[in-house]
């Protein structure tokens, strides 16, 4: 049964590199798809770092992740350079969508190496219940003015 793909928006607010470790790759001589879930992982703490964020500490509430999607597209190896881009949309007000692009730098080239989105939905940790989206973290996250 074929996924509905994930389509990639024109614009990432988020770029950063991170080079292919030896723990990265599994028995097959490629990176495993539990890295690549630790490599979105990693890109989203540093995405919502840049806005002053983590995952216990967003504006009034938390974060807790409700679903993930990977597409592979390409493999990776070890000391392969990939380039990872992010952006957050889709808001609503108890979640909101993180896209992620990760690309293989060869030279200037970029390859699309796989295309992941999670699904973070704001939680209450105290209550154990989804708690309402905080309107300053909407707004910064969107680009809008607070």
């Amino acid at each position: 049964m074929e996924t509905q793909s994930i389509v990639l928006p024109k614009h990432f607010n988020f770029t950063f590199t991170i080079p292919i470790r030896i723990t990265d790759v599994n028995y097959s001589n490629h990176v495993g798809n539990d890295s690549i879930l630790s490599i979105i992982h990693e890109a989203r703490m540093l995405f919502l770092a840049q806005y002053g964020y983590s995952e216990l500490s967003f504006e009034t509430t938390a974060l807790i992740m409700r679903s993930v999607a990977i597409e592979y597209k390409a493999e990776l190896f070890y000391g392969d350079r990939l380039e990872v881009s992010v952006t957050a949309r889709n808001f609503s007000k108890l979640k909101f969508e993180i896209v992620y692009k990760l690309e293989k730098c060869v030279g200037e080239k970029r390859i699309l190496a796989a295309k992941a989105s999670t699904i973070m939905a704001c939680f209450d940790y105290d209550s154990r219940k989804l708690a309402h989206m905080p309107d300053a973290a909407m707004a910064k996250m969107s680009g809008e003015s607070a």
